[in-house]
C-alpha cells in the first residue's frame, strides 16, 4: 500500500521567546503531520502554545530549532520573499476577528488577495470573488462595504477571502468565536462544505468543544506539546 506524504510535516518544533534567564519556551518538541483534505480542530487552553503553532504553520513566524515542510518543501530557512510568495499561493487564513478592510466592499475585499500577489486587480479576480461571495451566500452583499455587514456576513466574507487564491491549507484561528449559535453553525457548515468539495485542509483553532466534535480529527496541545490526538486522518 502507497502511503501519501503529509501535506505539512513538523518535526521537534521548538519556539523559544527572550534569551538567558527570561528564555521562555512555548513550544517544547512539537511532531505533528497534516493531511491534505483533512479537517482538524486543534485544541488547548490558553497559553499552551497553540496560537504560537498556527502562526508558525503560517508561515508568520520562525521557530527556534525543528523541521517544517509542506508539499514537500522546507520552510526552515526560506528568505522573507520566498515565505510570502508561498504564503500567499498556498495558505488561507480566517481570523476570530475576520479583520477586513472597512471601507472596502465584500468584493474588493475578497479580491485582495489575488491583487495583493499581482499588484492589481483584474477581470478574472473580480469573477471569482463574485463566484466565491455567491457559494457563501452573499451574492447580494457584493457591493455593501464591511461596516455595513452583520457579524457572520463578515465571517462570510473572510471565508472567501481566505479561498481567493486556491490554497492548499487554511487556517482558521476561533473563526466563530464572535459569532451567535446560528451564524456559527452556518460558517462551520461552509467551512466544512469548502473543505470537502475543494479538498482544502482546514486547521481550526477553538475552544467550543461543538466545533471540535464536528472535525475529522482533533489535536490538543498542552504546555507546548502535542499531548492527545483523537480521530483519524482520510
Amino acid at each position: 500500500m502507497i502511503i501519501a506524504s503529509p501535506l505539512v510535516r513538523i518535526r521537534d518544533l521548538v519556539k523559544t521567546f527572550g534569551e538567558g534567564e527570561t528564555a521562555t519556551r512555548v513550544l517544547k518538541g512539537v511532531d505533528l503531520d497534516l493531511q491534505a483534505a483533512e479537517f482538524v480542530a486543534l485544541l488547548g487552553p490558553s497559553g499552551s502554545g497553540k496560537s504560537t503553532l498556527m502562526s508558525i504553520i503560517g508561515t508568520l513566524m520562525r521557530p527556534t530549532s525543528g523541521e517544517l515542510s509542506m508539499l514537500g518543501r522546507s520552510l526552515i530557512g526560506m528568505a522573507e520573499d520566498e515565505l510570502t510568495e508561498f504564503r500567499n499561493s498556498y495558505l488561507g487564513f480566517v481570523f476570530q476577528a475576520h479583520h477586513l478592510l472597512p471601507d472596502f466592499t465584500a468584493e474588493e475585499n475578497v479580491c485582495f488577495p489575488a491583487a495583493g500577489r499581482a499588484g492589481f486587480e483584474r477581470a478574472a479576480d473580480r469573477a471569482r470573488a463574485a463566484s466565491l461571495l455567491e457559494r457563501v451566500g452573499l451574492a447580494d452583499r457584493r457591493a455593501y462595504r464591511a461596516t455595513q455587514l452583520s457579524g457572520g456576513q463578515k465571517q462570510r466574507v473572510a471565508l472567501a477571502r481566505a479561498l481567493m487564491n486556491k490554497p492548499q491549507l487554511v487556517l482558521a484561528d476561533e473563526p466563530t468565536g464572535n459569532l451567535d449559535r446560528e451564524s456559527s453553525d452556518q460558517v462551520l457548515h461552509l467551512l466544512r462544505e469548502m473543505n470537502k468539495e475543494l479538498r482544502t485542509t482546514f486547521l481550526i483553532t477553538t475552544h467550543d468543544e461543538g466545533v471540535a466534535a464536528f472535525c475529522d480529527r482533533r489535536i490538543h496541545i498542552l504546555d507546548g506539546k502535542v499531548a492527545e490526538t483523537a480521530g483519524a486522518a482520510p
